[in-house]
């Protein structure tokens, strides 16, 4: 429908209705009705969306309705489609045609919610607790944060206001493309990734049989983004020696437990998510000859239950931690008392906080700062260990169970699928225990420090 700058609503252009109008393109929303066909018209958005709809009067009310009939397809719903459709709504008599339109508003209510409502629905979806296998009441996404993220951050924004039946697979492209461009936070083509993903489960989602918001997924034959290559930031000799050290320095800005949760990492070869939630009930035999941490699966990225062995350095690392009998949480919060530290600490600890208004200022050093290191991650610390086990000479197999990696089966022998391409390339060793105790070995060589339980490097070449 055409606007007009006077009062009165302008009359309704009446034109043959051809399916050329529905695939042009629009700078607003426009309505226009069938010459051939009364009561027909077609809305075009500027997205390009045209559907058809039918206006009529309700003989009981004597009210206008509108019926929404599709949205315009060239090979599927097309102008003489929606006429024979509305042809056969004329010839249902006035009470089955209300009928129909009663129906047709349920179905125009659902797909017309918006993009916002849906991310919002979805997320409160994902969060929802339900039962584990482990019997414990857990959201249905236990990643649903990160999800949640990614949907507010990037989709939310540009599209929020849009009727999700109206986005297009050129909108998320869009999105995508300017993500990796930087005109969306810091230039990542991991962001970019990680928003089609959030983005093509919510819409899979939206169109399943129950909800109906959209009739299918727009993100489809989108354009294949740029490989990222894995890390491989591996610490040196000389900086795993500056490292150890570096953190046992008193005038360091950051907690004693956050440091030892480092050291932690580098000799467990665990995830900071695994390590970081350790409670005292989760440790085993400390005292004796196999003493073991126990993650449960809830930490657990492949949620599955992690029996680590730990070395004596380990054993050490924990006790200095355990500074009364009744703490509960290993790594405990030095805010926040009775609570483990928060998942992202150590990483902050390593690269240090920026002034919230001034980005390019700093607020407080990190420790590769302050120790003079190559900037790194506590993910570097698990390639690290990894890659000392390898240069040891243990089987990438046997490391792979130490770094909860999966391992797929290649004739009789295990590779693990990630290990030997991203962490080393050694392919010895039997025994997942032996694994962390030569790393530990390792490390005191390193460090220059010695122990009781030191082993014997000459004893950890062990033959294939």
């Amino acid at each position: 429908m055409e606007t007009t700058t006077t009062t009165k609503r302008a009359p309704k252009r009446r034109v043959v209705l051809t399916d050329r109008m529905c695939e042009q393109k629009v700078s607003e929303r426009l309505k226009r009705y069938d010459k051939k066909c009364p009561g027909l018209y077609i809305s075009t958005t500027t997205a390009g969306v045209t559907t058809f709809n039918f206006r009529f009067t309700d003989r009981e009310t004597g009210k206008q309705r509108t019926a929404w009939l599709g949205i315009h397809n060239p090979e599927t719903f097309t102008v003489e489609h929606a006429r024979a459709k509305v042809y056969g709504l004329k010839g249902m008599g006035g009470e089955a045609l209300a009928e129909t339109f009663r129906e047709h508003k349920a179905d125009k209510a659902k797909r017309g919610m918006t993009v916002a409502e849906i991310i919002e629905e979805r997320i409160a979806w994902m969060k929802t607790p339900v039962r584990k296998p482990d019997g414990e009441m857990r959201p249905r996404l236990e990643s649903w944060e990160n999800t949640a993220s990614h949907l507010r951050r990037f989709i939310k924004p540009r599209l929020g206001r849009k009727l999700a039946s109206e986005v297009t697979k050129h909108d998320i492209a869009t999105i995508s493309n300017d993500i990796v461009a930087g005109k969306i936070g810091v230039p990542s083509i991991s962001n970019a990734r990680h928003m089609r993903r959030a983005a093509s489960a919510l819409f899979n989602w939206a169109a399943e049989a129950g909800r109906d918001y959209v009739t299918a997924s727009p993100c489809v034959n989108l354009p294949k983004l740029d490989p990222e290559h894995p890390r491989t930031r591996v610490l040196s000799e000389v900086e795993i020696r500056i490292f150890w050290h570096g953190l046992d320095r008193e005038d360091l800005p950051w907690d004693r437990r956050t440091r030892l949760a480092l050291k932690f990492e580098l000799v467990t070869m665990l995830r900071s998510s695994e390590l970081l939630g350790a409670q005292r009930s989760e440790l085993f035999d400390l005292d004796g000859e196999h003493p073991r941490f126990d993650v449960p699966l809830k930490r657990v990225k492949k949620r599955r239950v992690i029996q680590q062995p730990l070395s004596d350095l380990a054993v050490e690392i924990i006790r200095e931690a355990l500074t009364s009998k009744d703490q509960q949480f290993v790594f405990e919060s030095p805010v926040y008392e009775g609570q483990p530290i928060h998942r992202k600490a150590m990483a902050t600890a390593l690269r240090g906080t920026k002034h919230e208004k001034n980005k390019d200022k700093t607020k407080t050093p990190g420790l590769c700062e302050l120790l003079g290191l190559k900037p790194f991650t506590p993910h570097d610390l698990r390639r690290t260990a990894a890659t000392l086990a390898g240069d040891l000479g243990f089987d990438d197999a046997w490391i792979a169970k130490c770094l909860d990696h999966a391992a797929s089966k290649k004739g009789e022998v295990i590779v693990p699928t990630v290990t030997g391409k991203v962490y080393n390339h050694s392919k010895r060793m039997k025994e997942k225990c032996a694994v962390l105790d030569g790393v530990a070995a390792e490390l005191r060589r390193i460090i220059g420090q010695s122990a009781l339980k030191a082993i014997d490097r000459a004893d950890l070449r062990l033959a294939a």
